[in-house]
């Protein structure tokens, strides 16, 4: 005849932790200071913007494709920054959303 032990099944502590506006002091501050950011980020994507179509057409009128192939990269990367700007709020969200079904 053998002897078992009891077997005791621990079961992991649930744990509810959702994030908190007020729990340090200068989370409005913060908040500003992003939204400020976000402001400059789009401005500079706009000046980026008309740099870079500026130096398209230049390329395109003096039939250089180097400088239009430049430029044509500069349109591209100035609105994948606004596009970035723009829908940061939402994909943190919504990877933080994936990440709390989890």
């Amino acid at each position: 005849m053998t002897f078992h032990p009891p077997i005791h099944k621990t079961v992991a502590a649930e744990i509810s932790i959702s994030p908190n506006s007020n729990g340090l002091p200068g989370i409005a501050q913060l908040r500003e200071i992003v939204g400020a950011t976000m402001t400059i980020g789009l401005i500079l994507a706009v000046l980026a913007l008309i740099i870079s179509a500026v130096v398209w057409a230049l390329g395109s009128n003096t039939s250089n494709p180097h400088l239009a192939g430049r430029g044509k990269l500069g349109v591209l990367i100035a609105l994948g920054a606004a596009i970035v700007c723009g829908a940061s709020v939402s994909l943190v969200n919504f990877f933080w959303n994936v990440g709390q079904a989890v």
